[in-house]
């Protein structure tokens, strides 16, 4: 139905953070994703729905035209490439920095640097850059373990205020990236529903400059 847009969201910070910019869209969701245990969300409109995914799951559902729009960090979307992706809009929101850290008091590192995270693609494409040769280990949470522990060497994660960081013993290194959550249009939709999506990131850019 060229008539109708979905849009997918992840929970938390990104969410909370882009129903202002929604609002001055004219879009409003009707559930609360904290209390609803739907993951479509109905809005104000009949034919504007909210998917509610993981937030590494953004990019995959707008390739494939699941959802017609998204919002996704940009620490998401250069991991997943960006492949049948527009990326329009930089909405300024859920700010943050992708880093390299390691512990304070860094031992010397014998042999290949092991390098943990989940950001495994953009990990290797900044050490590659670089000419150095790594092990990366993928992990799902609590990179901060890994050099605790012995399984890597280094971190690679995104840092806000860096007070986790510090509280286990570690220190930001080498800064990859400045990371803020963008708006990504599937490629198709922006054909097909051209005036629909047109329409949606301008009233969205209207409220970002206003933001700033």
């Amino acid at each position: 139905m060229s008539d109708s847009l979905t849009i997918a969201l992840s929970k938390g910070r990104i969410f909370k953070e882009t129903l202002p910019l929604l609002a001055h869209a004219d879009i409003y969701p009707i559930d609360d994703p904290d209390k609803s245990r739907k993951l479509i969300l109905d809005t104000n409109h009949d034919n504007i729905k909210l998917v509610i995914i993981r937030a590494t799951d953004v990019p995959t559902y707008v390739q494939y035209g699941a959802a017609d729009v998204g919002v996704a960090g940009k620490d998401v979307l250069m991991e997943h490439g960006g492949d049948g992706l527009y990326e329009p809009l930089d909405l300024h929101i859920a700010k943050c920095r992708l880093m390299t850290a390691g512990p304070v008091t860094e031992q010397p590192i014998q042999g290949r640097l092991r390098v943990a995270t989940k950001f495994v693609n953009t990990a290797k494409r900044f050490y590659a850059e670089k000419g150095i040769q790594v092990e990366v280990i993928k992990l799902y949470g609590s990179m901060e373990l890994a050099p605790l522990v012995g399984l890597a060497d280094r971190i690679v994660d995104v840092v806000d205020t860096g007070n986790t960081l510090k509280a286990n013993g570690l220190t930001p290194l080498e800064h990859i990236a400045d990371i803020s959550s963008r708006l990504v249009v599937n490629k198709a939709a922006m054909k097909m529903k051209h005036q629909r999506v047109k329409h949606l990131i301008d009233r969205i850019a209207e409220a970002v400059q206003q933001s700033q």
